[in-house]
């Protein structure tokens, strides 16, 4: 099985169609993900961008398009949340915190934030009590507000930095003895390709 990085945040609707599109679209393939969490605006700041939401025609745009992608991939439940940009920190953290230091989410964890955001029929995700009930629900096993995960999570963003990522979420993997990456939900077909090619033959 070919391992792939899977770098995101919760506050990318490419990020979390996606994670739920991820099965069908690698079908057939030998892979193994691990779910690692980075700061999108860590990278924007890095790289001296801004965020889609700061700009306003691009951020019509943008959710004009998640709209008609959320119908062509099937994901009837998925709503923006209100507000949006939201601050992504306190799930970031708690993605982490459901693991002993070191280990990185899984895809249960991942799948209960990212459906916390974007399938709550545009509810704040930030909402005290609906923050409350999602960390009980998960049983973390270290304090999401404790400042050894606030160095985890910093970490992990400045090694995506250095790693060259630019967005989320970008996909890693080791093609041809090198690592690559592939940036968006649309390059998943291109990921799919590059799987399919460095599969051992039979």
């Amino acid at each position: 099985m070919t391992p792939i990085t899977f770098h995101f945040d919760v506050i990318s609707p490419f990020a979390y169609m996606a994670f739920e599109h991820l099965p069908e679209a690698l079908e057939g393939c030998s892979y193994l993900v691990e779910y690692r969490p980075v700061l999108f605006a860590g990278l924007l700041k890095a790289h001296g961008h801004k965020g889609p939401a700061e700009i306003p025609a691009k951020r019509e745009w943008t959710f004009r398009q998640v709209d008609w992608l959320a119908a062509k991939l099937g994901l009837a439940d998925m709503h923006c949340p209100s507000p949006h940009p939201f601050n992504p920190l306190a799930l970031l953290r708690l993605s982490l915190a459901c693991q002993p230091a070191g280990r990185m989410p899984n895809r249960r964890v991942v799948e209960a934030l990212m459906r916390h955001a974007w399938q709550s029929g545009g509810a704040d995700p930030n909402e005290p009590a609906r923050l409350q009930a999602l960390r009980a629900s998960l049983a973390p096993v270290r304090d999401p507000d404790s400042e050894q995960v606030k160095v985890e999570l910093r970490a992990l963003t400045d090694d995506a930095v250095a790693r060259g990522l630019f967005g989320v979420p970008t996909f890693e993997i080791e093609f041809e003895g090198r690592p690559r990456l592939y940036w968006g939900l649309d390059a998943l077909p291109m990921l799919r390709e590059d799987l399919l090619a460095a599969a051992p033959v039979a």
